[in-house]
């Protein structure tokens, strides 16, 4: 499925300001990558729907969550699609990335847009945010994740993770190590791809 901003906007509801704050991160995370890893080349004419769409969706599982952490940030996705929808409602998103040069990036759409996020220059694991949803995007399988999200957790957290074709079998993988309550949810963004929800996070005794 190709989407462009007016699809996305029937899609997902967005307001005009929304897609336009969207499509100014859109060109800004062109221009950076450019010089910088930070999504692949390839995926950048899918915008629409492979990063904005496939970042909104996470609202349709959380729509009363007003405090979010986007662990291993990276790029901004979900952090700043979901920043850019909480500037309406009031909310605030964590983006937190442990390598410095990402977090510039952030840091300066974040100021351009003027978004309701922090940016934190950390290892994941080593926060104690305490927010109504974690999620993380492309960071690590799903055992290993959960390491890095067991704080936020444990603080309350509602764990919503994006994941590809082989969520079913991470989230197998992840029991043996992990006691949690889980659904997967299809994504709207790629019939191959899960919304993985976790709750009730505990490590296997």
């Amino acid at each position: 499925m190709t989407l462009d901003a007016a699809g996305f906007q029937a899609a997902t509801g967005a307001t005009d300001a929304e897609v336009a704050d969207l499509e100014a991160y859109r060109v800004r995370l062109a221009e950076a990558n450019a010089v910088m890893n930070l999504v692949g080349p390839d995926s950048l004419p899918d915008f629409w729907n492979r990063h904005a769409l496939d970042s909104a969706q996470l609202l349709e599982h959380a729509p009363d969550a007003r405090t979010w952490a986007d662990l291993g940030a990276g790029a901004g996705l979900p952090g700043i699609v979901l920043a850019i929808f909480m500037k309406a409602r009031g909310g605030h998103v964590h983006l937190i990335d442990s390598l410095q040069k990402r977090c510039r990036f952030l840091q300066s759409v974040v100021d351009a847009l003027d978004l309701p996020a922090t940016v934190l220059w950390a290892r994941a694991e080593a926060q104690a945010v305490k927010v109504d949803v974690v999620t993380a995007r492309a960071v690590a399988p799903l055992t290993r994740l959960l390491g890095y999200a067991q704080a936020y957790h444990q603080s309350g957290a509602h764990g919503l993770y994006l994941k590809g074709e082989k969520a079913e079998a991470e989230v197998a993988e992840a029991r043996q190590a992990w006691h949690f309550e889980s659904r997967l949810f299809p994504s709207r963004s790629d019939a191959r791809g899960r919304v993985v929800s976790v709750r009730s996070l505990r490590r296997v005794r």
